[in-house]
């Protein structure tokens, strides 16, 4: 009998490519991969060091797993394993504890499956996770996670991930080229680029410093590989994203107008505090770049409140900035301590309830920016990449520039392109579709 193996990924689009790797790893050796709702012989929990209470949601995951199956072997990989192994393999059911550079050698520590007293770990000094792996996602059938490069170089006074990724690395120009055109044969219709920062892509291995090739390069090489609808671009720095990469992509076939670019602050003084690589000056200048060249273009924002030092009147600040400027909607992430961060230790410490407060007032900014990015975009022609989903009734799908849409389910639609108008947004803020008129691909 072959052994069943489930996953649970936390975090990021990044950690999600690379559960999909390590499922592939357990494949190769023999395991088949079951839903995490389903009794398995092994559990793997992928974690995240960014997410607010990890350990409590790390926790009830551990217990969710051992009431399928007490007997089973539960394994703990990613950030948070990497950060706070001890604290992991204390948890009551957890066998394995990998960090950041073992994790992709997981079936190389599993011997007889049986439980553990205590939780084993394996852990490493973040020095070194000088090597890189490869790794892409093709968990639904629309679009794929392909990771290009990972680990961080800089030095953000609230962030953890180079504690938990290690120094900034890259796969090779042909490696990514070589997944891509994997993926295309799967009939995954988008690809989206996922990395901790993208933007720094061409940094070899072993803390080689010299880029063998620009992120420019890359998105010029990645347009020509055939067989692939869209070509999407996650997170990257304002620093990073240079004109000649928005310039090509107003210009691409493949690649869509939607950028997602951190801020983290509207505010100078705070930007000097988080040690952000800009200030704020230069956000605007890629915001009126990216709508220079596509008006229609969508622009998602990072944003942090409650940092220490965030007065209400450098909180109104961010807050008046982002008002004004042409974006689309927020990500809103409220500041929380990290052990073994400068920021952790500042003066200024804003208190919970005020961390609260100011959160909630950006997410209704978000609200109102998002709703006011698609009504600029009804009575206009996009192409939509219908999703798998049966969602009360209705398929969801998303426009090239980020417009979520829906219309009446119909299994005919998944994972298919199609042109349409849109017309109206509905009472749940989606742009509702009554019919689908032209097949586009």
């Amino acid at each position: 009998m072959r052994k069943k193996v489930a996953f649970y990924t936390l975090g990021c689009k990044l950690n999600f490519s690379e559960t999909s790797t390590i499922a592939r790893n357990f494949h190769d050796e023999g395991f088949n991969r079951v839903d995490f709702n389903e009794v398995a012989d092994i559990y793997v929990i992928n974690t995240c060091s960014v997410t607010e209470n990890a350990d409590k949601r790390f926790k009830s995951i551990v217990k969710q797993a051992q009431k399928l199956n007490p007997e089973a072997f539960v394994a703990a990989v990613g950030c948070y394993a990497q950060l706070k192994p001890q604290e992991l393999a204390d948890v009551d059911g957890v066998d394995l504890v990998l960090g950041a550079t073992e994790k992709f050698k997981i079936t190389s520590y599993l011997n007889d499956l049986s439980k553990n007293d205590l939780g084993e770990i394996h852990s490493c000094e973040i020095g070194d996770a000088d090597f890189y792996v490869g790794s892409y996602s093709f968990g639904d059938r629309t679009r794929a996670f392909l990771k290009v490069q990972d680990g961080c170089d800089y030095k953000c006074t609230y962030c953890t991930i180079p504690l938990a990724r290690g120094i900034s690395r890259s796969d090779t120009l042909e490696n990514v080229l070589k997944n891509a055109e994997e993926i295309s044969k799967k009939n995954i219709k988008e690809i989206v680029l996922t990395g901790v920062n993208i933007g720094d892509y061409g940094k070899g291995e072993f803390g080689n410093k010299k880029h063998e090739h620009t992120f420019y390069q890359l998105v010029k090489e990645l347009d020509k590989v055939d067989g692939i609808e869209r070509l999407r671009i996650s997170s990257i720095e304002p620093n990073l994203l240079k004109n000649e990469t928005i310039e090509f992509v107003s210009q691409s076939n493949t690649f869509v107008p939607h950028f997602h670019i951190p801020l983290q602050s509207g505010s100078n003084q705070i930007l000097r505090q988080m040690r952000r690589r800009y200030m704020k000056e230069l956000y605007v200048d890629r915001v009126a770049k990216i709508k220079e060249v596509m008006p229609h273009a969508c622009i998602g924002v990072d944003v942090i409140v409650g940092f220490p030092g965030e007065t209400d009147e450098l909180f109104l600040e961010t807050y008046n900035f982002l008002n004004e400027l042409d974006i689309s909607y927020l990500h809103v992430f409220t500041y929380s301590e990290r052990d073994n961060t400068l920021a952790a230790g500042m003066e200024g410490v804003v208190p919970k309830n005020i961390r609260t407060k100011r959160s909630k007032m950006l997410r209704g900014l978000s609200a109102k920016k998002r709703r006011a990015f698609y009504e600029s975009q009804l009575k206009t022609k996009r192409k939509v990449l219908f999703e798998s989903e049966n969602k009360e009734g209705y398929i969801q799908g998303f426009t090239g520039n980020y417009v979520k849409v829906k219309a009446p389910w119909n299994p005919e639609l998944v994972n298919t392109l199609h042109e349409v108008e849109l017309t109206k947004i509905d009472e749940d803020g989606l742009v509702r579709l009554e019919f689908i008129k032209e097949l586009a691909g």
